[in-house]
C-alpha cells in the first residue's frame, strides 16, 4: 500500500485527468496525499503564455489555491503545497520533503523535438524523482 503520494497539479482541465488516475489507484485511509502547485518565480526563466495579460503573484496564488481546494473536495484526506521555482525541481524537492513513494504528474504528450525544446517537466521528474511516477496523459 502507499502511504505517501506526491499529486503534482496546475490549473489546466489536465489536473481532472490527474485525478482520475488517482482514483485508481489503492489508496486507504491513511495515506496522505499532497497537491501541489508549482509557481514560476521571475528568475525560473519558465515562460508565461504571452496571450494573457499579466497577473500579480497573489493572484496566481490565490488562482492555485482556489484550483487545489477544489480538487481537494474529491478526496478523503489531502494536504495542499503551494510553492515558487522551477517546476521540476520544486516537485523533485517536495517528494525527498515528504518521503514519496509516488509522485503523479501530468504531461503535455510532446514528442520528439517539441519535447526537447520545451524542457518536459515530467521527463526531469522521471529522470531525478527519488520514487516512482505515474505519468498520465491527456
Amino acid at each position: 500500500m502507499l502511504e505517501t503520494i506526491l499529486v503534482a497539479l496546475d490549473c489546466s482541465e489536465m489536473s481532472n485527468n490527474i485525478l482520475e488516475a488517482l482514483k485508481t489507484l489503492q489508496i486507504t485511509a491513511t495515506t496522505e496525499i499532497i497537491l501541489a502547485h508549482v509557481l514560476p518565480s521571475p528568475d525560473t526563466g519558465v515562460d508565461l503564455d504571452a496571450t494573457l495579460p499579466h497577473q500579480s503573484p497573489e493572484l496566481l496564488y490565490y488562482q492555485a489555491e482556489t484550483h487545489l481546494k477544489e480538487l481537494q473536495k474529491q478526496l478523503s484526506e489531502s494536504i495542499i503545497e503551494i510553492v515558487n521555482g522551477d517546476p521540476a525541481d520544486e516537485i523533485i524537492r517536495l517528494a525527498n520533503i515528504y518521503e514519496a513513494e509516488l509522485v503523479v504528474i501530468g504531461t503535455r504528450g510532446l514528442k520528439g523535438v517539441d519535447r526537447i525544446i520545451s524542457d518536459s517537466v515530467s521527463s526531469q521528474v522521471v529522470s531525478d524523482a527519488p520514487c516512482s511516477v505515474l505519468v498520465v496523459k491527456p
